[in-house]
């Protein structure tokens, strides 16, 4: 499984919240694939030979940028053509951004103006780099150029056409209102809360263009070291047959019981998410292959398609490969990489504990059976390729060893290079080499764009104190009050995140939400951990959830009761949160605190897991099912009280289910 089919393609890209690329060919496909290799070779180098900061962020946006104009199209001309349609007239458009089925499937060639755009991306960033000592300190000083100005107002514009392109309208307004609040926010009435001074546009552009407060600040770090690195790792273990390993390896794990297939699926989900990095493409991908073989286990569509959907965004929420949020997370924190992985850890075994429970359930409900599927035996297969999880597991052991996530993951690229000689249908000579380094790239174009464009939102919140104003504004209108201030902040960010990618919704919700939590009393990572769950689930909240939207795709079956059926397998990772940020002992579900009272919360939370689940489908009657959820909430408060009160009412379920169960069948 190291390509996707058409099919499956199509599918990543109708869901995904990244618009699709074009389909290049001849010299230009060669010429952007070298590029792309060389920026990854490029990045590799770097981290053992490092260079200034801001250098470093300029130098691959510079590549970067002119291959999102080559790479992904306007969309202009089709809605140009929808706009002006005579009446009657067929649109001729079929797919995704108004491409033409015939035109998305062949080869593809930018327009004069994608090259104007391109080259102008690599004028105004190699300008500043051709002398950036003198370039920093003229931004430092407040006395720009006026070519400096310029330069910066044109980086600008286009960015927002590379997050237009690439991502959508909605981050590009979103960025749009910032800018505008920057230039005009004097105006605003004296009495409100978010007025300010003013900036014009040589101060704008000093503060996003010229240091790293702007386009250049930690959400391009992260884009540029971590995020590239990790798709490089990716893609040499897709490159190297790790795929086909994991979603072997996961169907011959659970072969005999009635609930195997949805565990089976739920294993090479989490598997498959350590290569691809993306809920939809896990969903797509885990799809192709699973929905077969659910739909022989007797299970019927939409139960599937939550399956798919659930398994597939876990993925990124899962150590060892997070998502890029994450790494952002380690940015602000100035944590390691690993810590971030430590604080995912208690939370991500409650995750997958609530769907196996879910799916344990659901088996006995739906009478599904067990599948045989022609799968090797699991033990054969990890002798023989059990080698692919040496690299997963040497990135832990490198960062437990005080090296940089950064090394870790390059020096764990090179093992998984060189254990792919070990499998001749996959080994890795020079032509495969030089694609996995060229997707690594490629794959990281969107998040490249929305990581520098989201500079401008944070840059703008940074200059004019906005981030704090709405931290305020938000915790005012809760009255103080940190459950109210949860609850608004957990809505906030998944409104956001079904307007924007996760990355942008993260970065967003960090810089205006962390505060008005941490003001009430939350840790940084707390807040942090809280903003990231929900920001990845919303990729499973409707009324949008896009990877229950692509799973039902697959499956056939009711997109709307996909989305619920999803949301029922993660409840779980949308009620934990609040856990370690509501209650005193929620930061040991982060792993923080004795190692005892971390044991004793685990276990807690595992039993609110399994409360949740005979809630939402595990009792038959809603007496002991709104019983059940109450219990479950209780637990989650962490606190001695609560617990001993919560295994009292889930023991008054259970006996209330026991007898309603005995009088419905007195035999």
């Amino acid at each position: 499984m190291t390509e996707l089919s058409d099919r499956e393609s199509e599918l990543v890209s109708a869901h995904e919240q990244e618009r699709p690329a074009r389909q290049l060919g001849g010299v230009l496909r060669l010429g952007v694939w070298t590029a792309g290799g060389l920026l990854s070779a490029y990045s590799l180098v770097v981290v053992f030979w490092p260079i200034e900061a801001l250098e470093h962020r300029m130098t691959f946006l510079a590549v970067a940028l002119p291959l999102v104009f080559l790479c992904y199209r306007s969309g202009m001309s089709s809605l140009l053509r929808r706009l002006f349609r005579r009446p009657g007239e067929p649109d001729g458009v079929d797919g995704v951004d108004g491409v033409d089925k015939a035109a998305a499937r062949g080869v593809e060639w930018p327009s004069v103006a994608d090259w104007l755009l391109a080259a102008a991306a690599l004028a105004v960033l190699v300008y500043p780099l051709a002398g950036i000592d003198a370039f920093r300190e003229r931004g430092s000083g407040a006395a720009l150029t006026d070519l400096d100005v310029v330069a910066g107002l044109v980086l600008t514009v286009l960015l927002l056409e590379a997050v237009r392109r690439t991502v959508g309208w909605a981050l590009t307004i979103i960025c749009l209102v910032f800018l505008i609040y920057a230039y005009f926010g004097a105006y605003l009435p004296i009495d409100w809360t978010i007025g300010h001074r003013g900036f014009d546009l040589g101060q704008i552009v000093s503060q996003l263009y010229t240091g790293t407060e702007g386009f250049f600040g930690v959400p391009m770090q992260v884009a540029a070291s971590y995020i590239v690195l990790f798709t490089i790792y990716g893609a040499v273990l897709d490159f190297s047959g790790a795929s086909r390993f994991f979603i072997d390896l996961s169907f011959a794990a659970f072969r005999r019981s009635r609930a195997a297939p949805g565990r089976t699926v739920t294993m090479a989900g989490f598997l498959l998410g350590t290569v691809s990095g993306s809920g939809v493409a896990t969903t797509v991908s885990l799809g192709s292959v699973a929905w077969p073989v659910l739909r022989r286990a007797g299970y019927p569509k939409e139960p599937a398609g939550g399956i798919l959907a659930a398994g597939g965004i876990g993925a990124i929420l899962s150590p060892p490969t997070l998502g890029a949020a994450a790494f952002i997370i380690a940015e602000y924190l100035r944590v390691s990489y690993l810590e971030v992985l430590l604080y995912a850890t208690i939370p991500t075994i409650l995750y997958y504990l609530g769907i196996f429970l879910a799916i344990e359930i659901d088996s006995r409900r739906f009478g599904t059976h067990a599948v045989q599927v022609d799968a090797p035996k699991a033990g054969r297969l990890l002798l023989r390729f059990g080698y692919h999880f040496s690299s997963l597991i040497l990135i832990i052991v490198l960062m437990a060893l005080d090296r940089s996530a950064f090394q870790a993951v390059v020096i764990a690229t090179v093992i998984a290079f060189a254990l792919s000689f070990l499998d001749p249908e996959h080994r890795m000579g020079p032509r495969r080499v030089a694609q996995a380094l060229a997707k690594g790239t490629l794959e990281v174009l969107p998040v490249t764009a929305v990581c520098a464009a989201a500079g401008i939102i944070v840059g703008v919140i940074t200059q004019t104190g906005l981030g704090l104003n709405l931290s305020a504004i938000i915790v005012d209108l809760a009255a103080g009050n940190l459950i109210l201030t949860t609850l608004l902040s957990a809505v906030a960010v998944m409104l956001l995140g079904l307007a924007v990618p996760v990355t942008a919704s993260f970065i967003i919700a960090a810089v205006i939400i962390g505060p008005a939590l941490t003001a009430l009393g939350a840790s940084q990572a707390e807040a942090y951990m809280f903003v990231f769950y929900y920001a990845v689930l919303s990729e499973v909240s409707p009324p949008t959830a896009l990877s229950a939207v692509a799973a039902a795709a697959i499956t056939g079956g009711n997109s709307y009761r996909t989305m619920m059926m999803t949301w029922r397998y993660t409840l779980p990772a949308f009620l934990v949160p609040f856990a370690f940020v509501l209650t005193p002992n929620g930061q040991a579900l982060l792993g923080q605190g004795p190692i005892g009272t971390v044991l004793l919360m685990t276990v807690v939370s595992a039993v609110a897991v399994a409360a949740l689940a005979l809630a939402t489908g595990g009792l038959s009657g809603w007496p002991e099912r709104l019983l059940a959820a109450v219990a479950a909430v209780l637990l989650l408060f962490l606190e001695p009280v609560p617990i001993v009160a919560g295994l009292a009412v889930l023991a008054v379920a259970s006996a209330v289910h026991l007898v309603r169960s005995r009088r419905r069948d007195p035999a």
